[in-house]
């Protein structure tokens, strides 16, 4: 859910009810994400800024409206890194993936950027346990178990395949 553009509070709530029906009706949400407006280098520069505090607190709403959702995914993106930090005591458990190349967020002015190994520093700093998964939230493993089952099944890739398997494969999550 993308918002601050001037909507009125009860525009989210809508946003927040309308998801919330939906998932009980499909469940097919695997996590939400909300993330601010970015204002910069797009024709709409008069839309005031949405700072971390809302930006916070809506993720914080989120989490009970939404009770219905497993996961919450920090905006660290549109946010930066600390605020994403922050944004697991706030409700999120998922630090998402490390960004290879982001265009939409960044040709609005906003470029953030973090290694692996910096985003697992910011979950154990939050006190929490930074473990790997798939997009759709299966094998909740650290980085030593993802490590060791691909040397495991490394030998069944293919030559070209092979130096695949020491990148980091899956997005981090606390």
């Amino acid at each position: 859910m993308m918002y601050g553009m001037g909507e009125a509070i009860e525009a989210r709530v809508e946003h927040f009810q309308r998801v919330r029906d939906l998932q009980d009706e499909t469940g097919g949400f695997t996590a939400f994400i909300s993330w601010t407006f970015q204002h910069e280098h797009t024709e709409m520069p008069d839309v005031p800024e949405t700072y971390a505090e809302e930006y916070l607190r809506t993720l914080a709403v989120s989490r009970l409206f939404l009770d219905n959702i497993v996961h919450f995914q920090t905006s660290w993106v549109t946010q930066g890194k600390k605020i994403g930090q922050l944004a697991l005591s706030f409700g999120a458990d998922d630090m998402g993936s490390i960004m290879i190349e982001e265009n939409v967020v960044a040709s609005a002015g906003t470029s953030y950027r973090m290694s692996q190994d910096e985003m697992e520093h910011l979950i154990r700093v939050a006190g929490y346990t930074p473990k790997q998964r798939t997009n759709l939230y299966e094998r909740l493993v650290t980085r030593e178990e993802t490590a060791a089952l691909a040397r495991k099944y490394r030998h069944a890739l293919t030559p070209a395949n092979r130096d695949l398997v020491s990148a980091p494969l899956l997005p981090v999550v606390a």
